[in-house]
């Protein structure tokens, strides 16, 4: 090859640090990653000229029912958009389309900075006939293909060939069995041919390309100084905040000590179906969009710094919100990635706050799913956990165990 991949090379070097972009984007132990890829034609994945079939536009269904479907603490779902879409519409329009995603948990991840990132830390990229689709499957990323224009690539293109290959999204499937299929069955080696068509000098582009283009203007590149590529940065953190409301199944596990699973669906369009579930409430963001839902509320819930002086101290705040709002049983303040403080109606302020992983990091988790689990278990009649036992929350697979604590009152 003449010059290499850069972009490839660049993806290549930073794999090894995948935990730490499943960190950045709050995705906790457990939790699945994924990533929606569109390119920018009108038969993308969030194009409007058709789909899988040429009939079916996968932006019309696609985004509604991953978000509404997928437990929220099992999974995290971002969007990598390509630049064209951003520009082309307008950053203010493309928020617009997908604001009600954006409600629900969806994250739009910087077209030009961090979709590499995101990419390397997804389990399933389901996307259409772009270069991130493919580069997902070249590096060994499950891939399922909900949008796919065989007749406009072509068919000699390794583009091509993972159409023909890849399997599919299909408006019938359900959604969260089949990506659970496609990584279960997955095989990296599945997709090495094209892993091997993305470049023939893998890890050499910096190093091709600095000698070409010394060759062109005709003098000897430096002796001294070797051709790099810049690191992938390491994104923010940006953990998800839901202002859409969360339908939350409840099932009281164990009472000593006290245990609670919790599976929460945000802007789900009927009753989620839980047949262990025993309980369930609804969790509302204090800035919902929707705020005839505060009045029905069972949990209600904000995240923010302790000292921001505009809503805390976090006492103050849950003592305001349980005033405003009669029917609500329980307000949680969230001041961190894993911890935060609730009042409930009986007026106890307490601090909930998550034991850190066995390397020593925090637990991940929306600490919104352990205000909900305390609310079933004071709904279910059960007195508060005692300060040396505190309590269990189980999501999915993970569990996350919880000391409860009285909070400090001014």
């Amino acid at each position: 090859m003449l010059a290499g991949d850069p972009c490839y090379d660049r993806i290549l070097a930073a794999l090894p640090h995948r935990d730490r972009f499943r960190r950045a984007l709050g995705v906790a132990p457990g939790q699945r990653l994924i990533v929606l890829n569109s390119t920018w034609s009108a038969r993308s994945l969030l194009g409007d000229a058709g789909g899988a079939t040429g009939t079916d536009d996968p932006a019309s269904w696609l985004l509604p029912r991953l978000l509404s479907e997928l437990p929220a603490d099992e999974y995290r779902t971002v969007a990598v958009l390509h630049p064209n879409i951003w520009y082309g519409h307008g950053p203010g329009q493309v928020r617009a389309w997908l604001d009600r995603a954006r409600r629900a948990g969806l994250t739009l991840v910087h077209p030009l900075d961090a979709w590499r990132q995101a990419l390397i830390a997804a389990d399933c990229l389901i996307g259409d006939h772009g270069s991130v689709t493919y580069y997902a499957a070249a590096v060994g990323t499950p891939v399922l293909l909900a949008a796919f224009p065989h007749d406009a690539l072509d068919p000699h293109s390794p583009v091509a060939a993972l159409g023909r290959t890849a399997p599919r999204l299909r408006p019938g499937d359900d959604p969260r069995r089949r990506i659970e299929d496609v990584i279960a069955a997955h095989d990296p080696r599945d997709h090495a041919a094209l892993a091997e068509q993305t470049s023939s000098s893998p890890g050499r582009s910096a190093a091709l390309l600095r000698r070409l283009c010394y060759d062109l203007i005709g003098i000897p590149e430096p002796a001294d100084r070797p051709a790099l590529l810049d690191r992938l940065p390491l994104p923010a953190f940006e953990p998800v905040e839901r202002t859409a409301p969360v339908r939350v199944l409840s099932r009281l596990v164990s009472g000593d000590p006290p245990e609670v699973a919790v599976t929460r669906y945000p802007d789900a369009a009927h009753e989620p179906e839980g047949p262990d579930a025993d309980g369930a409430h609804t969790l509302v963001h204090e800035d919902t969009r929707d705020t005839g839902r505060l009045d029905v509320a069972d949990v209600i819930v904000r995240y923010g710094a302790a000292d921001d002086p505009r809503t805390g101290p976090p006492a103050a705040w849950t003592a305001e919100v349980l005033e405003r709002h009669p029917y609500c049983g329980l307000a949680a303040y969230v001041t961190g990635p894993d911890r935060c403080t609730v009042r409930t109606r009986a007026g106890d302020l307490l601090v909930l706050s998550a034991a850190p992983g066995p390397d020593g990091r925090p637990d991940l988790c929306d600490p919104a799913a352990y205000a909900s689990a305390l609310h079933a278990w004071l709904a279910a009649g059960k007195a508060l956990p005692e300060t040396g036992d505190g309590m269990t929350v189980v999501t999915g697979t993970s569990r996350h165990r919880i000391t409860v604590t009285p909070a400090a009152t001014p």
